[in-house]
């Protein structure tokens, strides 16, 4: 697979309260021809912008008490796209004789976000991480047909490690005998990773907990990815 993505990430803490520390973060990227844009909170995503259908996504899990974003948010990160652009190329001609490391992905984990119940509308995760460069590439099979379509993914997360991680989400109706797969690709790897789950009367043994113990392992880095591709592209030389 040949990938000619370029992600430039900048993470930061967005605020306190008196008495107690949150962990919050605004993430932006963007390559040639494509960006992303998102916020989190302790972890979990709050709002990310999808330029593909030009809208704002709120895709907070039903357990957290939901918090709505401003109107404009979503225009103010088609802007930020420019500034974004402006800078990558900066990175790029500062990056260019740098040796690229790649780390592949760890082995994908799918599984179910609510509690199965056939004929009632779910949402499969696959969750990947450990990998490096970002992003990674998912797809999605029904029964051996591609689904990719209907799926979504999210911006890249830092990990305190320096590697990323990325969670695909799709949404399906559980009918029993059905097998779904999600399918990873990578710039390290020689052929894509792959993830199983059918659909049978007993429910996986992960499910909204993992899905909120997941997120709140990822760390938010402080400085630019593109610094720290720097930093780490001269350890390696």
């Amino acid at each position: 697979m040949k990938m000619s993505k370029l992600l430039l990430v900048l993470c930061c803490i967005l605020g306190v309260s008196a008495n107690v520390l949150h962990e919050g973060g605004q993430i932006g990227g963007c390559s040639d021809s494509d960006g992303a844009m998102m916020y989190t909170l302790e972890g979990e995503e709050l709002w990310y912008a999808d330029f593909k259908s030009g809208r704002g996504v709120e895709p907070q899990p039903d357990f957290i008490d939901h918090i709505s974003f401003n109107p404009g948010t979503y225009e103010a990160a088609v802007a930020d796209q420019q500034v974004c652009r402006n800078n990558l190329q900066v990175c790029q001609q500062a990056m260019k004789d740098l040796p690229v490391e790649k780390d592949p992905p760890e082995i994908p984990m799918i599984y179910i976000r609510d509690t199965l119940e056939l004929k009632v509308k779910n949402t499969l995760i696959c969750h990947v991480s450990g990998f490096y460069p970002a992003p990674v590439e998912v797809s999605w099979t029904k029964n051996g047909k591609n689904v990719t379509d209907g799926s979504s993914i999210n911006v890249p997360f830092p990990n305190k490690d320096g590697s990323f991680t990325q969670i695909s989400r799709l949404e399906f109706i559980p009918q029993l005998g059905d097998i779904y797969s999600c399918s990873v690709e990578h710039v390290s790897l020689d052929e894509p990773l792959t993830a199983m789950w059918d659909v049978t009367m007993t429910p996986p043994s992960v499910g909204p907990l993992v899905f909120f113990g997941a997120g709140l392992t990822v760390g938010l880095l402080g400085v630019a990815v593109g610094i720290f591709f720097f930093i780490k592209g001269h350890k390696r030389s």
